[in-house]
């Protein structure tokens, strides 16, 4: 297989499936979708989701069924709502282990996750939301510090431990409730049916993919990711490129590319990128898109490669997307370009321009 059919054909897995009929399809796709950067998640999902806008996003999440937490690599995921209980039972520890370090360094020892555990039930318990700050000065009148990196560290490792999880924004705030009440539904599976699942949904939603993507993806051992590979392995087709073998589900039927489009404007940590280990395929130059402090720039990609970061500025009516591309673009580009840039306008209900930037 060819370096241009794994490019075309993760285009396709990832943006090119027109069946998504709303926010819950697409992230049970693909498994989870990274969602630190709030909205710009909310466009990950969005893009895949054709004609919805921005609020009918945070409407599934208000609807429960997408949630917000921490159920892989320590970073904040949307996750459907069938899966997050055996999502968390299944990759959490690995991430509770990775972290004991940093967790006795900020002398976060268990008797102390235990005294914020029952803080945080009477506060969330009936019901309750309540914003981070809240949730501070909760652990402060218990006499729990959550002061620098205490008090985030305090709520990370209890959504580690299923405990809560993300619910609605209130105006611009986040607010925490408490899973089992949130999502009393969510079911779990047995070690392998759980490790089974999570290899199907990676390889169907992100391949074609290595195992060594998947483990990266996943946060699993490279010898348990492997495991979960055999047990699906037949249910997969695979490819070889340069001595590499991908791993994919075969679309169901042939697609007509001709009506396609071919640019996007991606979020910074799309799972276009940040769901493989190596990113050469798309992106010469990892270093290309990192906005520094550890977080990548939104990019911009044209028939599934990396050409630009881009930046957008909100008016009252209106956004401004701004381009900064690495190289000269090809002459039908910018109009790619700018049909990418009116659906991200149409996503957000803002007319948008498009402004191509000197680097």
């Amino acid at each position: 297989m060819a370096e241009f059919d794994l490019v075309r054909r993760r285009l396709d897995q990832h943006i090119g499936r027109p069946s998504f009929a709303g926010p819950a399809d697409v992230v049970r796709w693909f498994g989870a979708v990274q969602a630190q950067d709030y909205l710009g998640a909310l466009w990950a999902i969005g893009l895949r989701t054709p004609g919805s806008r921005e609020g009918d996003i945070e409407r599934a999440l208000s609807e429960r069924t997408i949630v917000r937490t921490w159920p892989m690599r320590g970073t904040l995921h949307f996750v459907a709502a069938a899966d997050v209980r055996w999502m968390l039972d299944l990759l959490a520890p690995h991430v509770v282990a990775r972290s004991a370090r940093r967790l006795g360094q900020l002398g976060l020892d268990d008797a102390l996750l235990t005294r914020s555990r029952r803080i945080v039930t009477r506060l969330l318990r009936d019901g309750g939301r309540r914003t981070r700050r809240a949730m501070y000065e909760a652990l402060e009148a218990g006499k729990i510090s959550a002061a620098g990196q205490r008090g985030i560290h305090i709520l990370w490792r209890l959504a580690q431990d299923g405990l809560l999880c993300f619910g609605p924004r209130e105006g611009k705030e986040h607010t925490f409730v408490l899973l089992e009440e949130w999502l009393p539904e969510a079911k779990r599976l047995r070690r392998d049916e759980a490790l089974a699942q999570v290899a199907l949904r990676y390889f169907t939603g992100h391949g074609p993919a290595t195992v060594q993507d998947f483990a990266w993806w996943s946060g699993l051992p490279a010898s348990e990711a492997r495991a979960a590979l055999d047990m699906v392995r037949t249910r997969l087709e695979r490819a070889t490129v340069e001595d590499r073998t991908y791993w994919f589900l075969p679309p169901p039927s042939p697609r007509s590319r001709s009506h396609a489009p071919t640019a996007h404007f991606l979020p910074a940590f799309d799972e276009y990128l940040v769901g493989y280990r190596d990113r050469a395929s798309v992106l010469a130059d990892g270093r290309a898109v990192n906005a520094g402090g550890g977080m990548l720039a939104p990019t911009t990609i044209v028939e599934g490669r990396v050409v630009a970061t881009w930046r957008r500025t909100l008016r009252t009516d209106a956004v401004l997307l701004e381009a900064t591309p690495f190289a000269r673009l090809r002459g039908s580009d910018p109009r790619a370009l700018a049909a990418a840039a009116k659906r991200y306008g149409d996503f957000l209900g803002r007319r948008a321009s498009l402004a191509l930037a000197e680097r």
